[in-house]
């Protein structure tokens, strides 16, 4: 399976770093076909200008600048998305990266506004990999927002027949080097798996 693993963490040497080659090793040993973006290490720029705003529903132009992501997207079987949680959301890179990416004519048909219709159904399995630094009932009291994103805002957008996973590990801040590599060893399983 060809698969679009969107990363986005800012330093190379932390957890997030050491996770994500537990991940890619995992995917690796199933035989997957990786695309790594790291939005970081790659300068993605998540700001949708005024530009990009005015020009947004027209999707003759809104791709401007954004082909060679889109083109990853649209070759992209699966779609893995590994973050830290802050605030209780995205870190802002990934926010940015749906904003721009996930637009008319790319992420969903917008020609009937009554009836919009997400056009990523190509894309048959999404997980999430997240890290938080507060306890689960502390994110559940909030909601949650990172799991429902990845659990029903990209399950809109891929359609109700792909699979969507989510692995997080809540307190990080206070999780022991054992829970932390159990962690590690729990996502490299699900990778094989994916």
């Amino acid at each position: 399976m060809r698969i679009l693993y969107v990363y986005c963490h800012p330093l190379p040497e932390s957890f997030h770093a050491g996770l994500r080659a537990e991940a890619l090793a995992g995917l690796a040993e199933a035989g997957h076909e990786v695309d790594l973006l790291d939005l970081y290490a790659e300068g993605f720029d998540p700001v949708l200008s005024e530009e990009g705003r005015r020009f947004y529903h027209d999707t003759a132009r809104n791709r401007a600048g954004l082909e060679p992501h889109i083109d990853r997207l649209m070759r992209a079987e699966g779609f893995i998305v590994q973050f830290p949680t802050w605030c209780f959301g995205f870190p802002a890179m990934l926010k940015g990266y749906f904003d721009r990416l996930f637009m008319p004519g790319v992420g969903f048909d917008i020609s009937d506004p009554a009836n919009v219709r997400p056009l990523l159904g190509h894309i048959r399995k999404v997980a999430g990999i997240s890290t938080y630094g507060r306890p689960r009932w502390r994110a559940i009291a909030m909601a949650d927002p990172p799991r429902k994103m990845v659990k029903r805002y990209l399950r809109w957008y891929v359609g109700p027949r792909a699979t969507v996973d989510y692995h997080a590990l809540y307190h990080m801040n206070v999780a022991t080097a054992d829970q932390r590599e159990a962690f590690k060893r729990r996502v490299r399983s699900a990778m094989v798996r994916f």
